[in-house]
C-alpha cells in the first residue's frame, strides 16, 4: 500500500481506470454473465477507491484491488436480489478464482494466457450482432467510453447510442452467446468486427475524444497488445498484419506530437529524430509481409500511408503524391468522408491549395462539425493569403474541437494571422466530431 496526498490519489485513480477498466469489466463478465451488472459494480468500486484510496493509500496492485472491489459487490448485489438457486450459484462463481483463457491460434495450435480482454472483443463481435452494435459495445465494455462520446464517433445522437447499446445486451443474453474466444474455423466471420474494435481503441488513444490532452499512449499500447494477439491468432490474414503495422507506425510518433506544455505539434514540425526507429522497422517489415500475400485491404493500405510519412527523413521529402494515390485506393474500399478530406489535404500539399480547398469544400454536408475540415480549410485559405476566411475557419474548428491540446493550438493558429478588427465568436458555434483520421499529426 502506497501512502500519500490526494493528488496522488487522484493521479492514481486515474490512470487506474485507463489501464484496469476494461479488465475488470471483461472479468466480471465472463463469471457474471450479466454485461449491466459488470459496468455497474465496477463503477461501484471505482467510487469506493476515491473515497478510500485519498485516505488509506494506493494499494500496490490498484488492478486486483479494483477487480475484488467489483467482484465483492456483485456478490452482495445476487445475493440481495437471488430468487433461486440460479442466482445463488451466480454469486459462488464470482468468488471462486478466475481460471486461464486458452486462446487457439489459427493452426489450430493452443495458446494458453489469461486475457478476458480478447474474449470481451470477440464476444461482442459475434456475427449475430449488427456491426455498429458490436464496434459500440466493445467500447463501451472494453475502454469505457461514455455513451456520448460513443455516439460523436457513429455521428448519431445519445439517445440513439444508449438504445442500440442496451438492444444489443438483451440479444447477447436471449440469444445465449458464449464469452469466450471463437474455435479456429469461426474465427474468419468475426474479423472484420474484431480488426474494427481495435482500429477505433487505438484511435481512442492516438487522438481522444475528450479531455485536455491530445494522446492517451496507454490505451494506444493497448491496442497494440491486443492487435499482436489478434494476429496470433489469425497469421495467415493479411488485415490482421496491416492492422498491426499501421498501429505501430503511427504510435512511433507518440513523443513528438506533443510540446512540454502539451500542445499539438504538426506533422510538418515534429523531430523525426526522436520518433521510435525499432516500432517503424518493425511496422514497415510487417506492411510487407502483408503485401506479398497480394490481398489488399484498407488497413494494409492505411499502414503504406502511415509508412510514407515515418520513413521521409524530412517533412520536405514526403511523397505527397503517392499518399494522394493511396488514399484513392483506400477510398475504393472505404467510401469515408474522412478518407475524402485526408485526400484533399495529400492533394493539397502535391498539386497546391487551391486544388486540396477544392477538394475539400465539397465535403461541408457530409462533415458538418467535424473540426478538422474547418481547420482543413483554415489552413487551405490562409497559404493562399485569403486572410479573412482563415479566420473565420479556424474560429468554427476552435467551436468544435474537443481536447484543450487542439484548442490551444487553433487559438495560436487564429492570433497568428488575426488582426484587432476581427471579431469571430468560437462559443458562438457548436459542432459535434469524430475520431482523428489517418494521416493528421
Amino acid at each position: 500500500m502506497v501512502t500519500g496526498q490526494p493528488d496522488a490519489a487522484e493521479t492514481a485513480l486515474a490512470q487506474a481506470f485507463r489501464d484496469e477498466w476494461g479488465s475488470v469489466v471483461a472479468t466480471l463478465i465472463r463469471v457474471a454473465g450479466d454485461w449491466d451488472l459488470a459496468e455497474e459494480c465496477a463503477q461501484d468500486a471505482f467510487a469506493l477507491a476515491v473515497r478510500t484510496w485519498p485516505r488509506d493509500g494506493v494499494p500496490d496492485r490498484p488492478g486486483a484491488w479494483l477487480t475484488t472491489a467489483a467482484r465483492n459487490r456483485a456478490v452482495d448485489r445476487l445475493r440481495r436480489a437471488a430468487v433461486g438457486t440460479g442466482k445463488l450459484r451466480e454469486a459462488a462463481l464470482l468468488a471462486v478464482p478466475d481460471e486461464p483463457a486458452t486462446v487457439h491460434s489459427g493452426a489450430g495450435d493452443a495458446v494458453g494466457f489469461e486475457d478476458d480482454r480478447l474474449r470481451l472483443i470477440f464476444t461482442c463481435c459475434h456475427p449475430a450482432l449488427a456491426f455498429e452494435a458490436q464496434v459500440a459495445l466493445a467500447l463501451r465494455t472494453l475502454v469505457g467510453l461514455s455513451t456520448a462520446e460513443i455516439a460523436r464517433a457513429f455521428l448519431v445522437s445519445e439517445s440513439t447510442m444508449s438504445q442500440r447499446l442496451v438492444r444489443v445486451k438483451r440479444k447477447i443474453r436471449a440469444a445465449g452467446i458464449p464469452y469466450r474466444v471463437p474455435p479456429a474455423h469461426l474465427l474468419p466471420e468475426r474479423t472484420a468486427a474484431v480488426l474494427g474494435v481495435l482500429y477505433l481503441l487505438f484511435n481512442e488513444g492516438y487522438a481522444a475524444s475528450e479531455g485536455d490532452d491530445l494522446q492517451r499512449p496507454d490505451l494506444a499500447g493497448e491496442a497494440i497488445r491486443l492487435a499482436r494477439l489478434v494476429r496470433t491468432l489469425l497469421p495467415d490474414e493479411p488485415e490482421a498484419t496491416g492492422l498491426l503495422a499501421l498501429l505501430l507506425l503511427q504510435h512511433a510518433r507518440r513523443s513528438t506530437r506533443n510540446g512540454p506544455d502539451g500542445e499539438l505539434i504538426p506533422l510538418d514540425e515534429q523531430d523525426r529524430s526522436q520518433w521510435d526507429a525499432a516500432a517503424i522497422s518493425e511496422g514497415t517489415a510487417l506492411l510487407e509481409g502483408a503485401l506479398r500475400r497480394r490481398t489488399p485491404g484498407p488497413y494494409q493500405v492505411q499502414a503504406a500511408i502511415a509508412a510514407c510519412h515515418a520513413t521521409a527523413a524530412r517533412a520536405e521529402d514526403t511523397d505527397w503524391a503517392q499518399i494522394a494515390g493511396l488514399y484513392v485506393q483506400l477510398l475504393r474500399f472505404r467510401r469515408d468522408p474522412v478518407v475524402e478530406l485526408n485526400r484533399a489535404v495529400a492533394v493539397g500539399m502535391a498539386v497546391g491549395p487551391e486544388a486540396g480547398l477544392a477538394l475539400a469544400d465539397r465535403l461541408t454536408n457530409d462533415l458538418a462539425g467535424y473540426h478538422l475540415l474547418p481547420a482543413t480549410r483554415a489552413d487551405f485559405l490562409r497559404r493562399l493569403d485569403r486572410t479573412e476566411e482563415a479566420q473565420v475557419a479556424y474560429a468554427e474548428a476552435l467551436a468544435s474541437a474537443r481536447t484543450g491540446a487542439e484548442r490551444r493550438y487553433l487559438r495560436r493558429r487564429l492570433s497568428e494571422i488575426s488582426s484587432p478588427e476581427v471579431s469571430v465568436s468560437a462559443s458562438s458555434v457548436r459542432r459535434e466530431g469524430k475520431p482523428t483520421p489517418e494521416g493528421q499529426p
